[in-house]
């Protein structure tokens, strides 16, 4: 079963400062394990693809106009309490190894080497609608 592996960055729930206030070190510890993590995944058969995302202030939110035309707002939107900063699809046997694999990416290191603990949700990849359906 696929499922996605969500990162989400909460303002509130983060006890470490923005990424963009770490040292050059910091960066590339934390990247190099998301590196080593999609090394381990591959090499286990279960990763499907994984990507970091740039930031809110680089975000575009898009809506049909009534034309059906493109409406565009761009970013930085204040009221951002949250965003998703990255996220993995996994190919493995379980929910419970998808919840093993994000406890494992929640460990990220951040400022001086302390794992990070961010919230990562896991959400199963739909085949197809629901059955009841």
């Amino acid at each position: 079963m696929k499922y996605m592996l969500l990162m989400q960055f909460s303002e509130q729930t983060a006890d470490f400062p923005p990424i963009t206030e770490w040292t050059q070190d910091e960066v590339r510890a934390h990247i190099a394990f998301m590196h080593d993590t999609n090394t381990k995944l591959s090499e286990a058969g279960e990763l499907v693809t994984a990507e970091g995302l740039a930031g809110p202030d680089q975000a575009r939110i898009v809506r049909a106009g009534g034309d059906g035309s493109a409406v565009v707002t761009e970013g930085p939107f204040p009221e951002t309490k949250e965003f998703l900063a990255g996220y993995w699809i996994v190919d493995c046997d379980s929910a419970e190894r998808a919840v093993e694999l994000a406890a494992y990416v929640s460990t990220a290191p951040g400022p001086g080497g302390k794992p990070l603990n961010m919230p990562i949700e896991v959400r199963q990849v739909m085949a197809g609608p629901p059955e009841e359906m």
